[in-house]
């Protein structure tokens, strides 16, 4: 079993982050450590393996988590953590806001106290909250295949678009798992691997919000989850010339294709890389894994072209 401090540590650098850094992003690795602790904790991991994750996760906390201020000992209790963290959810899940990240968030944040529910300062929920109100009237995201963000702010679902009518985890992820093994190639680009990874990631705090209660708030996302797969659609059979426009601060023409990991995470050696040099890749090193596999664990059969497109998702040194 992983070690719970991942859970309290995790939650506080999400509840830092605008105050630490003044934006949204370092939350990612109080994410990451939540991710760690349900990624071992879910999965029938050999001890080799699970040491490994917890080095990486300790290394990790280690360089991104803050001083914990004198008032974040005060405990609240746990109706009151989720009602503040549901209802700046409830502010911001109507619409797409950096694919998905306020929803994930969220999601994680929820799930952490659901499961270690013996800490959780007042300030540290407040913040947290105010973290999730402050995706409100944000863009979409910043990097695009075939769309500008305005455009896909703009996007409408129709019946064309034969997206498959979702109530319920199992359909959700069975979904998402045959959407991934559809792209031919994988290119490393912001616009194509990370939102392929978010697909992932979005999808899965819905079927958290779900596992949770939280059955409104698990269909009022989905429809901006599936307009991101729409969008993903459009690179399903990408080449690296390919005259496809893309909007992005960060990705060019022509595109590279993404290196495919040799190791999976459910084996030590990918835990042996050295995840640090790249900063455990944003946090996703941890997300990423918990949120395929909690898709896979969710359905039956094993969906082998999802499984090799996942190596392209992964990082590789």
């Amino acid at each position: 079993m992983s070690d719970k401090r991942f859970l309290k540590d995790g939650l506080m650098i999400i509840s830092q982050s605008k105050q630490n850094t003044r934006d949204i992003w370092n939350a990612h690795f109080g994410a990451a450590a939540i991710a760690s602790y349900f990624f071992v904790k879910e999965n029938e991991l050999s001890n080799e393996v699970t040491k490994f994750i917890e080095v990486q996760t300790e290394l990790m906390i280690k360089q991104h988590l803050g001083e914990a201020p004198s008032d974040e000992f005060e405990k609240l209790n746990l109706p009151v953590a989720e009602f503040l963290i549901l209802e700046a959810l409830g502010e911001t899940i109507d619409e797409l806001h950096w694919v998905g990240h306020n929803v994930i968030y969220a999601a994680l944040s929820l799930l952490a106290l659901k499961e270690d529910d013996g800490y959780l300062a007042s300030r540290t929920a407040e913040k947290i909250a105010e973290l999730i109100l402050s995706f409100a009237k944000t863009i979409p995201g910043r990097s695009w295949i075939g769309y500008s963000a305005s455009e896909v702010k703009r996007l409408q679902l129709d019946t064309t678009d034969m997206l498959t009518d979702i109530s319920k985890p199992s359909q959700l992820s069975a979904f998402v798992l045959e959407e991934l093994g559809q792209f031919k190639t994988i290119y490393q680009a912001e616009a194509h691997h990370d939102l392929i990874g978010h697909m992932l990631t979005f999808s899965h705090a819905l079927n958290i919000l779900y596992d949770l209660g939280h059955v409104e708030y698990f269909k009022r996302g989905l429809p901006s989850l599936l307009k991101l797969v729409k969008v993903l659609r459009v690179s399903r059979d990408l080449n690296g010339l390919s005259t496809l426009k893309i909007i992005s601060p960060v990705d060019r023409h022509p595109f590279t294709k993404a290196i495919r990991s040799n190791y999976l995470p459910i084996e030590a050696d990918f835990w042996k890389q050295n995840l640090m040099a790249t900063d455990w890749d944003f946090g996703h090193i941890f997300k990423f894994p918990f949120s395929f596999y909690n898709h896979l664990n969710r359905i039956t059969g094993i969906p082998k072209p999802a499984i090799e497109n996942f190596r392209y998702v992964l990082y590789s040194d």
